[in-house]
């Protein structure tokens, strides 16, 4: 029987070998143009007007902002050091050692902060309810990115914590752990990976990526386009953006509790009685700055939306 799942030696990150085309890159065109085609599907449903010309440009606005707002949160907030604020010239250098890698580094959260900025120059220009347009975006972006997330499965990056799931997976990237330390030869035991005192490990991990494509993206997008989709005509403009901000915030909040944080920030927040190991799971009280983002944002939408709900029945 067996205990965990080892990467697929077969999946490799270079669509071509030696050519600097990568599946992570194709994952966010796929991503973009299934948020574009949705979009366009509402607007042909005369749910929204936009013609192809303005639900074009309103993605590409979109895209511009997230990419900006990603690479900024990334560098400036998760990265732990002074270095890109020192040097900010460097923040959208695509080049490392004369080799094109371009821009390693993106954090959602950011994206999305930078996405209703792009949303928000759209609407300015085009004189259309911003709202109405965020309703429309935030239908269609969580199927889109399913796709980032199989890219940086297929990446092997963003993986999980320590886990002796049956589906836990080695992933070939991951941190390894020195078997002097008596968690890692319990798991190793538990697992029957055999070890000599000592050596370093690669232990399975939780494959958080797939689960966040199917949560964050997979799940959440059935919601929001079959349920909550259908009652936009009796909310308010605004309704839809409100349930994407805490679907996404609520579902990313718990399994941040299978991701590993970032090494380099570790808890943001630690009020568990253990915490000195992020690679496992400790407690619930122990938090990391993507969950304190997401709670932010489940906040937010639920402050925002009674602030809707109050301001239309005013209205009626």
């Amino acid at each position: 029987m067996t205990l965990f799942i080892t990467f697929p030696s077969w999946i490799s990150p270079e669509i071509i070998p030696g050519l600097p085309f990568r599946w992570y890159g194709l994952m966010y065109v796929v991503a973009f143009s299934i948020s574009y085609g949705l979009i366009r599907l509402q607007a042909q449903k005369k749910e929204i007007n936009l013609d192809s010309d303005q639900s074009l440009n309103l993605v590409l606005s979109c895209i511009i902002g997230l990419v900006v707002g990603a690479r900024l949160f990334s560098v400036l907030v998760y990265d732990g050091t002074w270095y890109y604020w020192t040097h900010p010239w460097m923040i959208f250098w695509p080049f490392s050692n004369g080799s094109f890698v371009g821009l390693p580094g993106m954090s959602y959260h950011g994206g999305l902060v930078g996405a209703v900025v792009g949303a928000w120059v759209f609407k300015r220009k085009n004189k259309l309810d911003f709202l109405h347009l965020a309703d429309t975006v935030c239908y269609a972006v969580p199927l889109g990115y399913t796709f980032g997330r199989l890219g940086n499965f297929i990446n092997g990056e963003l993986f999980g914590r320590v886990s002796t799931k049956s589906w836990a997976m080695v992933f070939p990237g991951a941190s390894r752990f020195s078997t002097n330390y008596a968690w890692v030869r319990e798991i190793a035991d538990t697992l029957s990976i055999p070890y000599t005192q000592g050596q370093l490990l690669n232990l399975p991990r939780h494959p958080s990526q797939l689960y966040e494509a199917l949560f964050e993206g997979v799940l959440l997008f059935l919601f929001l386009w079959f349920v909550i989709r259908p009652k936009r005509t009796k909310q308010p403009h605004g309704f839809g953006f409100c349930s994407y901000l805490i679907g996404y915030g609520a579902v990313r909040f718990v399994l941040e509790y299978f991701r590993s944080p970032d090494e380099n920030i570790g808890y943001v927040l630690a009020l568990g009685k253990e915490h000195s190991n992020i690679a496992l799971f400790q407690s619930v009280f122990n938090f990391s700055m993507g969950q304190l983002f997401c709670l932010a944002m489940v906040l937010f939408g639920i402050g925002f939306l009674v602030l809707l709900k109050h301001k239309s029945q005013k209205t009626v």
